[in-house]
Formats: structure tokens, C-alpha cells, sequence
């Protein structure tokens, strides 16, 4: 991946109908986020929400979003509820890891995540909490995140791990 291709921001309000449509994309109708969700999530925490643009179209290529949270554990609300969004919140639970079809397997799900640690650990949160399905767990486990086991996360009527990641402060 040249990563000069890419511009790494937070999202900016106009460009939530898109999160939504590149949800839809990379997601099964069972596992993504509804609009409504993605809309109040845009909302309420749109630094926790980085975009991987791409330089030649203007599109979004990618983006990594989340919360944060005091709470230590993932619970699915979490998916629902930006309301459970707290600001200072030492911890981050992973929503959503979204590259589009024409952008995978060139390292920018890898990038955007690397810099989302990055900046977790600048604005001194301490840990970093996602679920994934078992076709994933090895993936994340490059990325430096620790398999949990068995989440207790029964979103989309799957079995989920939990993954989580210590920030070193």
C-alpha cells in the first residue's frame, strides 16, 4: 500500500450517508450497523470515527470506528447506543472495521489501525476492546490484540471473540 494515497482523518458530518452505504458493503445485512446507529455514532464521537481517504477520487476507501468507555468488557449496546459514548473514557470498544472490496489486501485495514492505536495512546486511553468472528482472530492477532475467548456479544446471532489490545503509557 502507498500510504501516500491515502488521507487519515476524522470524519466529517456531510460524509455520514456514506459511512453508512461502505457499512452496508462490508458488512452482511445481520452483522452491520443500521443507519440510525451509524448516524448518532457520526454524531456523538466522530473523533473516535478515523477515514482513510483517497487521494485521487475524494472517496472514502476505509474507516475504523468506535467509542469510549470506562466499562471493560463488550457488550452489544455498545453497537446501538451512542449515548454510551463517555468522552474520557480510558477504554475504546471497536464498532466497526469498514475497507471497501477495491481496497483490500494491500494493508490499509493494518494502517488504519495502526494509527487508531496511535492516537488512542496520545489522548491516554489504556486499552482498545473489539469482537470479531473466528475467520479474523488471527488477523487481529497481528495487529497486536489478545484473544479474549468467546465474547459475550451475540450480535447479529453470531459467536464473536473478544480481542483486546493494552496501550503501553
Amino acid at each position: 500500500m502507498e500510504k501516500s494515497q491515502f488521507l487519515f482523518r476524522v470524519i466529517r458530518q456531510e460524509e455520514a450517508e456514506q459511512a453508512v452505504g461502505i457499512e452496508a458493503i462490508c458488512f452482511p445485512p445481520h452483522e452491520a450497523c443500521s443507519r440510525e446507529s451509524m448516524l448518532a455514532r457520526i454524531a456523538k464521537a466522530p473523533e473516535l470515527f478515523l477515514v482513510a481517504e483517497d487521494r485521487q477520487t475524494g472517496k472514502i476507501a476505509g474507516f475504523l470506528n468506535g467509542i469510549a468507555t470506562n466499562e471493560q468488557v463488550f457488550r452489544d449496546e455498545f453497537f446501538t447506543d451512542a449515548d454510551l459514548h463517555e468522552p474520557n473514557g480510558s477504554n475504546i470498544m471497536i464498532l466497526g472495521l469498514d475497507v471497501l472490496p477495491e481496497y483490500r489486501c494491500q494493508g490499509l485495514a493494518r494502517e488504519l489501525m495502526r494509527r487508531y492505536l496511535c492516537i488512542g495512546k496520545e489522548k491516554g486511553r489504556k486499552t482498545v476492546v473489539l469482537t470479531c468472528l473466528d475467520d479474523k482472530v488471527k488477523m487481529y492477532q497481528k495487529m497486536g490484540f489478545h484473544d479474549r475467548g468467546l465474547a459475550n456479544s451475540t450480535w447479529g446471532g453470531e459467536q464473536w471473540h473478544e480481542m483486546r489490545h493494552t496501550l503501553d503509557l
